[in-house]
């Protein structure tokens, strides 16, 4: 649904006296309403008021239309520049696997390079809450790896079980040095090294059998009875 427009406008300025602005930002002090309108039309422009709130409204004297079409080509242009910013979450083991601490690892360089912040989070079960160095340790190891990529926005910090670390993308990856490639990380089910096993062949299709045709034994006719007897 479209905004309505509430600037009051030439005829829709009510107020007997208003304080007057020509075009060019010269100040015309305060006149009647009507002869500020006067002004506007001799012109061919309007007359708007821009301070309503002042005693007298503040008007001035400008082609509307044009003033709307650039109002809105600047908040467009503000919306665009605008960078809007995700937060992204990695969760780590203070014992993981070097498989493991590399795919999750790929996954935060993919989220810095599109310029998005990642929360990276250690969880301690157990026992494991009892040694937080080791947690240090992980988190200081991955800013120090992503030096590059990342800067970090909040220090490792112990809260409960968990200790978290936030990365921001680096001037480097703002100003567009370092794109984004796109590449997704490496399956971490898939053993690293290993050549995808050949597709098995199709069995042969077995030859139909012929049909094997018994030839018909011939039949001797021996003769009658009464034949055979003689």
């Amino acid at each position: 649904m479209p905004v309505q427009d509430t600037t009051r406008v030439n005829d829709r300025i009510r107020v007997p006296q208003v304080r007057l602005i020509d075009e060019t930002g010269a100040q015309l002090g305060v006149m009647d309403t009507n002869e500020a309108l006067r002004v506007a039309q001799s012109k061919e422009l309007d007359l708007v008021e821009v301070a309503p709130e002042a005693k007298p409204p503040v008007c001035r004297i400008l082609d509307y239309s044009k003033y709307k079409y650039e109002q809105a080509q600047k908040v467009k242009q503000a919306k665009k520049h605008q960078t809007q910013i995700n937060v992204r979450e990695i969760k780590f083991r203070p014992k993981i696997a070097a498989h493991d601490y590399a795919t999750k690892k790929g996954h935060v360089e993919r989220f810095l390079k599109a310029k998005d912040k990642v929360k990276v989070t250690i969880m301690f079960r157990g026992r494991e809450v009892t040694h937080p160095e080791r947690g240090v340790a992980l988190l200081d190891r991955l800013a120090e790896e992503l030096t590059e990529l990342a800067i970090v926005e909040q220090r490792p910090n112990l809260d409960g079980r968990n200790m978290t670390m936030v990365l921001g993308p680096s001037k480097a990856v703002i100003a567009g040095e370092i794109e984004d490639t796109g590449d997704a990380p490496a399956d971490a089910d898939a053993p690293e090294g290993d050549a995808p096993a050949p597709a098995a062949e199709a069995p042969a299709k077995p030859e139909r059998a012929k049909p094997v045709t018994r030839d018909k034994q011939a039949t001797q006719v021996l003769g009658s009875p009464e034949q055979l007897a003689d």
